[in-house]
């Protein structure tokens, strides 16, 4: 019984320091998120981003390597002031099983993204990626600069590239900060 009442306060005490950044709903507007494929540098990888029955942003969609290709992304420009406190960004996602990049801008017009991997396991779970582990990386290659360490947000986005040919999709119900 312990254990039980134990689970239950590690689920609901995070969501009292919450702050969101992005819910999807069945009155979300997709027109927002930004598809952003390797098609920009001669892929064929296709993606799409729409909202399922229950409300939740469905990105799924096919990775090719052809054409030197590899990648498919969705991107929301958004600021978001990050609170002193912070020291997660949480996820709450249904995958297949693939890995994943969530990755952080803190300038629009910044080249180098800040990126976390994430592995999903087929079922609902919240993924909580620490902010100070998103490291900077730009066209898939790590650089030698420090971690993120800004205090706001002005993109976040995310992105699939195992570097093999597959088809993926992860349903996302909403992103927050803690």
């Amino acid at each position: 019984m312990k254990w039980i009442l134990l689970l239950l306060l590690l689920n609901f005490y995070p969501k009292e320091n919450m702050k969101e950044i992005y819910r999807f709903s069945s009155q979300s507007n997709l027109t927002e998120w930004r598809i952003v494929n390797d098609g920009v540098m001669g892929g064929i990888s296709k993606s799409d981003l729409l909202l399922n029955n229950e409300g939740h942003g469905q990105f799924s969609g096919h990775v090719s390597l052809e054409n030197n290709g590899g990648f498919a992304s969705i991107q929301l420009n958004q600021s978001t002031t990050i609170p002193d406190k912070t020291k997660y960004i949480v996820l709450r996602v249904k995958g297949d099983g693939k890995q994943y990049e969530f990755r952080l801008k803190n300038d629009l017009y910044q080249s180098v993204s800040y990126v976390h991997l994430f592995k999903t396991s087929g079922e609902w779970e919240t993924i909580r990626l620490a902010i100070g582990e998103f490291y900077p990386q730009y066209f898939g290659r790590k650089l030698n600069r420090p971690n993120f360490n800004y205090k706001n947000i002005e993109q976040i986005s995310f992105l699939i590239s195992n570097k093999k040919e597959e088809d993926f999709k992860l349903l996302i119900d909403n992103i927050s900060m803690n």
